[in-house]
């Protein structure tokens, strides 16, 4: 029994031992010739790993915004870090010309004057618009910083990821496959790893 058992558990990979080493006395010369091949593929597709890159994409780029997405060569991301950081500056000085214009307005009220551009609100409404425009303009001021952050953040992060291996080897998707027994559909997940 335990003889039947061993035969069951070790039988299979006793076979396909003795097929491969069948197939590589039939070609050994091709066989060479594909290490040999992966081998220089392989040493030609790692560069040497630079760990100071990441510290020096996120330097760059609190240098001057865009610089370290430049230095990780991903120059589309530029005019975005560009256009987030000048949007926010733009809002900022719009709301703080809105916020003068209440607050001026609300002092000469205060003073006694009555020929401001604001006829017909209330004292209350120019308070109320003073403390809005000024809520905004701090919001577009950490709108500014935040991008310019964020531009700092994306580089080293950019950078690191950089070194990840992203071949065709492996890849991950959805698949689509139909029930032999029953003919019902199954929605899956595959994850394809092909060894070299």
């Amino acid at each position: 029994m335990v003889l039947l058992a061993c035969g069951w558990a070790f039988g299979p990979p006793l076979f396909a031992q003795e097929t491969e080493a069948q197939n590589s006395e039939n070609q050994p010369a091709l066989t060479n010739d594909l290490i040999e091949v992966d081998e220089v593929v392989t040493a030609v597709s790692e560069l040497p790993y630079d760990a100071l890159a990441p510290a020096r994409a996120a330097f760059y780029s609190a240098v001057l915004p865009g610089l370290g997405q430049a230095y990780n060569k991903k120059y589309w991301k530029i005019p975005v870090v560009y256009g987030g950081i000048a949007a926010g500056i733009y809002f900022y000085q719009r709301n703080t010309k809105d916020y003068n214009r209440f607050r001026n307005a609300y002092k000469r009220r205060l003073a006694g004057y009555q020929d401001d551009e604001f006829q017909g609100v209330s004292d209350a409404r120019l308070r109320d618009a003073q403390k809005t425009a000024g809520r905004n303009r701090d919001v577009s001021l950490a709108m500014a910083i935040g991008v310019y952050l964020l531009n700092i953040l994306d580089a080293n992060v950019d950078a690191h990821l950089l070194r990840y291996n992203l071949n065709e080897n492996l890849s991950f998707g959805p698949k689509f496959r139909i029930q032999d027994l029953d003919q019902s559909h199954h929605y899956v997940l595959s994850l394809n790893w092909i060894l070299p």
